[in-house]
């Protein structure tokens, strides 16, 4: 077997295990197209229809892929998500959002393939087999956008999470009202920020693969963790304070932050279930026998299904610990204050996952502004250059100047916006809330009724239109509820300052 097709086998392997275990980004296919996508097919042995490796994914690894990218630290915000819609229309709204996102990942599965059988390799190979070029543009714009929206989501959790251990620690010496225990998260941020610059000058960051894996474990666990707390706190009594419709008006909230608390809560469950817009990635790696729709259909009902009851337990068991009142992170809103060992133990293993999963996201978009850079200045000795470097453990390691200092100065940028909105509710709600529509509804929407040639103004078309238009509506509005959420916040908050 031909050298080359050996690397390539290896970058793929990695990248496929990288965003099965972090999930919701487009980093495993685009950094591997970024890696051997140039190369001529002429040097990789036919093993597959197209001349790539050799697939070997099965019904079991799919769905194993779905659940480890769908659970992360959108787990975290489903207790005072159902708090703030009540016993009737939390469980409802958890159950149409998969059911939804349930849907338009079938309607995705029929696009893996073209008309003519050719394959997508990524979500973008899809739009644009299916949509053309332009659609193509939207889509990229859509996940650059959501790539720096999680990048900044994942500094904010990862500080709140860090700050959480020392306040843990605080208050099982001093005392759960001990007013000493309150700190800044700035420092916090600033420490994340300096192991992320670090980690973004690799190069190669898949030759970390193993960090995905751990990352992976880490999901599991500090969710895992958080029920378990939700449980003994129901069982020690006295039992919260909850209602059929929320947190009630006058005497939680006022009328209008009722409305656009309800409007917030749609973001953070939207952000909890986005995982369409790594289907197609996932579905890449399936065996071409049988066909990969068939069995891309049954992982997906198995995934979602698996991950809605995670999540119906974990939403309705921790609004059922704290009531009306419940934190907007469930594992540093300190509700749970005993055993401290066991909350530092989920705050760390939260810590663990996002420095890995920040990694994942930055990536893609630090190889393509690295590829156009070259692309439109190839004669640029600053942005062309590379100088090896040993470095123990990782062995010769590729340094350039361009390199260092653009990631740094985005790992900078999102620290400092970061710093300026460090507010894990109204945050992940806005990056839920824009991302849903377009990747998680509409592209699937419109590639399918292309694929599947649905006449204009037949019902079908109607209907899925329909869908389209009110998930359009859902995503507007969450987006106004968080905006307003963030303005509210800053209100009295002043950056760099107070936590």
């Amino acid at each position: 077997m031909k050298r080359s097709h050996l690397l390539e086998r290896h970058i793929h392997c990695q990248f496929a295990m990288a965003g099965a275990a972090l999930g919701k980004s487009t980093a495993i296919k685009e950094s591997f197209e970024i890696a051997v996508g140039d190369r001529s097919r002429d040097e990789f042995i036919d093993d597959d229809d197209d001349g790539r490796a050799n697939r070997t994914g099965t019904l079991v690894t799919a769905s194993a892929h779905i659940i480890t990218a769908v659970i992360g630290s959108g787990v975290l915000s489903l207790a005072w998500a159902l708090a703030q819609l009540g016993w009737i229309a939390g469980p409802i709204v958890l159950f149409v959002f998969a059911l939804i996102t349930w849907f338009c990942s079938i309607l995705l599965a029929d696009c893996y393939r073209s008309s003519q059988g050719k394959r997508s390799h990524s979500y973008k190979d899809a739009v644009r087999a299916n949509l053309g070029s332009v659609y193509c543009k939207f889509c990229g714009l859509a996940q650059y956008t959501n790539l720096i929206g999680v990048s900044i989501g994942y500094t904010i959790t990862t500080a709140i999470s860090m700050g959480a251990i020392k306040r843990s620690d605080c208050f099982h010496k001093n005392g759960h009202d001990a007013a000493a225990c309150e700190g800044s998260t700035t420092t916090d941020m600033i420490i994340f920020a300096s192991i992320e610059i670090v980690l973004s000058q690799l190069p190669n960051f898949h030759k970390l693969w193993w960090l995905s894996v751990v990352a992976a474990i880490m999901s599991v666990s500090y969710s895992t963790i958080g029920l378990g707390l939700s449980v003994a706190k129901i069982a020690e009594g006295p039992h919260a304070r909850t209602s059929l419709t929320g947190v009630t008006v006058g005497e939680d909230v006022s009328a209008s932050e009722k409305v656009w608390r309800t409007f917030q809560s749609l973001g953070n469950i939207a952000f909890a279930y986005s995982y369409s817009n790594v289907l197609i990635e996932i579905q890449d790696t399936l065996k071409s026998s049988p066909p990969e729709n068939q069995v891309m259909k049954k992982a997906t009902s198995i995934g979602v299904f698996t991950t809605t009851i995670f999540y119906m337990l974990c939403g309705i068991l921790g609004y059922a610990a704290f009531g009306n009142n419940a934190p907007g992170n469930f594992l540093t809103g300190f509700g749970f204050y005993d055993p401290f060992w066991l909350v530092d133990l989920a705050n760390v293993c939260i810590a663990i996952h996002l420095i890995g999963a920040y990694q994942v996201f930055a990536q893609p978009l630090y190889q393509f502004i690295e590829t156009w850079s070259r692309n439109h200045w190839p004669d640029s000795h600053f942005i062309t250059s590379e100088h090896v470097v040993k470095v123990p453990v990782l062995g010769d390691c590729p340094l350039s100047f361009f390199r260092i200092i653009w990631r740094t100065l985005f790992v900078v940028a999102t620290a400092a916006v970061a710093m300026i909105f460090p507010f894990f509710n109204d945050f992940l709600g806005l990056i839920g809330a824009l991302s849903f529509w377009p990747l998680t509804v509409f592209f699937p929407v419109e590639m399918y009724i292309v694929r599947a040639r649905i006449p204009k103004f037949s019902s079908t078309w109607i209907w899925l239109k329909i869908l389209s238009a009110i998930c359009l509506l859902v995503s507007l509005v969450a987006a106004c509820g968080s905006v307003q959420g963030l303005i509210h916040s800053l209100r009295h908050y002043q950056p760099f300052k107070s936590s």
